[in-house]
């Protein structure tokens, strides 16, 4: 019996050693990156050849539409507690918050299902069977791997994941200029002073991963989240007063201040902390982290300005929501009729209706977001220049812009 047993399992892996070797053969004259790519990687060395994440019903060229196409589910099956972290982080929930942006099905198809814009980059994210089916339905059949946006295809290298390059593509531009901000930034100089070698490799300097994937933790959490607003409301009255104005202006809170059914899609999509205990937590780790290269005080100290950045740029914040606001209480704007309240809607982004509209969503998404991202990321030009001065000017022409207006309208 023993014999038979090993007799079976020894034509198995032969018969898998076969079929592998056949997909190498055909592959290096068809696509021969992709093979040298895959003898690079730890796939490669560990016996995981093609048909573990691509099936064995694609033989030959008339049928390449059988190839399986993974997904985060492939990845499971060897990397399960990584992607147990993931499916809890914000990357995960990627694509389900892009899909809940107010305008998005607007934009033409090549830019989000696609993956030429938004898409692109929200990839990353979880996608329902039913999703993937449409997806394929519609034309577009790749880039639903998820672990693939950072873990590179076909070498899947951990090293090229720990990389701050590694988070580049996505992590730059216009409402999350990380890259930019990180890369200029004290910390990101030093780092890529140490890859081409000026400073020793034991220098300290932290990556992107070192401060949000602590320990390689695929959750990639924050404390204030991507849009830097949270729950419950400070102790500060006028601080609470401006965050409830741009709650408002998200469509989290209703006219007196009761949270809407877009709480339920926060929740859902990761992207607030809705607790002081949960905030809590991710600034405890972030503490934790910093604490590595500064003392206690001064790390403690330096996440406070954070903070206070957020604060005094929600003021700013949400005087310009109210100017618009009263246009469309005074009848100047005709309301959207999508819109849920008399409130403007700041994720509507190039598709608000006025030009006023679209300086305040450019004020909300690139300059708000570069005043405290730039303050976190120890970037004092961003913070300043790109960010709070931004804001200020803004806020004027938003004023002026509202100003003439009213003048137009009474006549």
């Amino acid at each position: 019996m023993l014999k038979k047993l090993l007799l079976v399992s020894a034509l198995f892996i032969f018969t898998e050693f076969i079929q592998a070797q056949d997909c190498i053969t055909c592959h290096k004259n068809v696509t021969p990156n992709i093979v040298t790519d895959w003898q690079l990687s730890m796939h490669a060395k560990s016996d995981v050849d093609c048909a573990v994440c691509h099936g064995t019903e694609h033989t030959s060229a008339e049928d390449v539409a059988k190839a399986k196409l993974p997904t985060v589910e492939t990845c499971a099956n060897c990397h399960e507690e990584r992607v147990a972290q993931f499916k809890k982080g914000k990357h995960a929930a990627a694509w389900a918050a892009m899909k809940a942006m107010p305008t998005i099905h607007m934009q033409p198809m090549a830019l989000i299902e696609g993956m030429k814009g938004c898409g692109g980059c929200h990839k990353i994210g979880i996608k329902s069977e039913e999703e993937i089916k449409q997806l394929r339905k519609d034309g577009s059949l790749f880039g639903n791997a998820s672990c693939d946006a950072c873990h590179t295809r076909h070498t899947f290298s951990v090293e090229e994941a720990r990389q701050p390059q590694a988070c580049q593509t996505c992590h730059e531009g216009f409402d999350h200029p990380q890259w930019e901000m990180y890369s200029n930034s004290k910390h990101g100089v030093r780092y890529l002073l140490k890859q081409t070698g000026v400073l020793p490799k034991e220098s300290s300097a932290p990556t992107c991963q070192t401060c949000h994937m602590q320990n390689g933790n695929h959750e990639v959490r924050t404390a204030w989240g991507f849009l830097a607003v949270r729950l419950p409301m400070p102790e500060d009255k006028q601080w609470a007063s401006d965050r409830a104005t741009i709650l408002q202006a998200l469509g989290v809170l209703d006219m007196k201040g009761q949270p809407t059914k877009l709480v339920d899609v926060i929740k859902a999509a990761d992207v607030a902390r809705l607790s002081q205990e949960d905030w809590q937590k991710e600034r405890d780790k972030m503490l934790k982290t910093c604490g590595q290269c500064h003392s206690e005080n001064f790390a403690k100290g330096e996440l406070l300005k954070g903070d206070d950045m957020i604060k005094n740029a929600d003021h700013l914040m949400a005087e310009a929501i109210r100017v618009v606001a009263d246009l469309y209480k005074d009848g100047i704007i005709k309301k959207p009729a999508n819109y849920p309240f008399a409130f403007p809607m700041l994720l509507t982004f190039h598709d608000a209706p006025t030009v006023i509209e679209q300086k305040l969503f450019v004020m909300f998404l690139e300059h708000r977001m570069r005043t405290f991202q730039g303050t976190f990321h120890a970037n004092p030009d961003y913070a300043l220049w790109y960010g709070w001065s931004e804001m200020k000017r803004d806020l004027t022409e938003i004023k002026e812009l509202a100003a003439q207006m009213r003048r137009e309208h009474k006549k």
